[in-house]
């Protein structure tokens, strides 16, 4: 019985001794068993598909995160030379030359421009007190309400002009310009010589209000002409803004006066011509009043004879 109890008892030791001891060196260890795939695996990885590896957050990178940082050092590099890079010397805006280019004024073609410059801010001035007689000689509202909305444009084109000679660093004067003055004294002529409240007076005033534009666009265009020339860029675009203003202007009184004025006028020559016809007086062609000593009959007869007679003695 003891003899039984001891060799269980060895028996048991052997068993505990197994299970507690762990691989000898060399000895590999028997693979664990694989885990099954839950429900919530297999929907987060779809068949047919590696699931990709989080990237590790420890020790070496790996190449593509190596490229990327080398591509990030690269342009911070780039953006550092950028940022050191001494600025480049810009030109002067070329609106500004004439400003900078103090020798470009010495030109004969500089004092040119300038002087027609001048010329047309004096024009503008004169016209300004021209339009409101022209205003008030004219007889339909229309015509009326175009001369005051050019007042008002003139008015905005002096202070633009203004701005020109600033542009260029001089000083905003005027010079006497004879052709407006001649042109503006045809327009008051024509006002005294027509009778008030007539269609022919507005249709002579619009060709007398016409020509003040058709110079204004001669001028207007060759200071934008000249200005570019020079490089004077800002002074070309505010005189280029007056040249369209002063083309529509010419084209707004031409449809004025071919849409009823002129029409209007030619009817009034009618009336004119028929008043002419009844203060017809017969009496300027009385045959009474007709000298006939200078064409007599007989006289002309005895003429005749004389020269018959003097053909025979030849």
């Amino acid at each position: 019985m003891t003899n039984t109890t001891k060799a269980d008892d060895n028996t048991e030791k052997m068993v505990t001794d197994l299970l507690n001891a762990g691989p000898e060196p060399g000895e590999e260890q028997p693979p664990l068993p694989k885990k099954r795939a839950t429900a919530k695996t297999a929907a987060a990885t779809p068949k047919g598909t590696v699931a990709k590896k989080s990237p590790a957050t420890k020790g070496k990178p790996g190449p593509k995160a190596a490229a990327k940082k080398i591509d990030q050092d690269k342009k911070a590099d780039q953006d550092k030379k950028e940022e050191n890079k001494p600025e480049e010397k810009q030109e002067a805006p070329p609106a500004e030359k004439a400003k900078v280019l103090e020798t470009a004024k010495e030109g004969p073609l500089y004092k040119f421009f300038l002087d027609a410059l001048k010329d047309i801010y004096f024009a503008e001035k004169h016209i300004l007190e021209a339009l409101p007689k022209m205003q008030k000689a004219a007889t339909t509202e229309e015509l009326q309400e175009a001369f005051e909305d050019h007042h008002l444009m003139t008015q905005k084109q002096v202070s633009r002009l203004e701005k020109v000679f600033r542009s260029i660093a001089e000083k905003a004067e005027g010079k006497k310009c004879d052709a407006i003055i001649g042109i503006v004294k045809e327009g008051e002529n024509i006002i005294r010589e027509t009778e008030e409240g007539t269609m022919t007076r507005d249709a002579a005033l619009i060709i007398a209000a016409q020509k003040v534009e058709h110079y204004e666009i001669a001028s207007y265009g060759g200071l934008v002409a000249l200005a570019e020339t020079l490089e004077l860029y800002k002074a070309a675009d505010l005189l280029q803004t007056t040249l369209d203003e002063e083309e529509q202007t010419d084209r707004d009184l031409t449809e004025i006066a071919e849409t009823s004025i002129n029409f209007s006028a030619s009817e009034e020559d009618d009336d004119h011509i028929d008043d002419d016809e009844d203060d017809y007086d017969g009496d300027e062609w009385d045959d009474e009043n007709y000298d006939d000593e200078d064409y007599d009959d007989e006289d002309y007869d005895d003429d005749e004879e004389s020269d018959d007679k003097n053909d025979r003695s030849r």
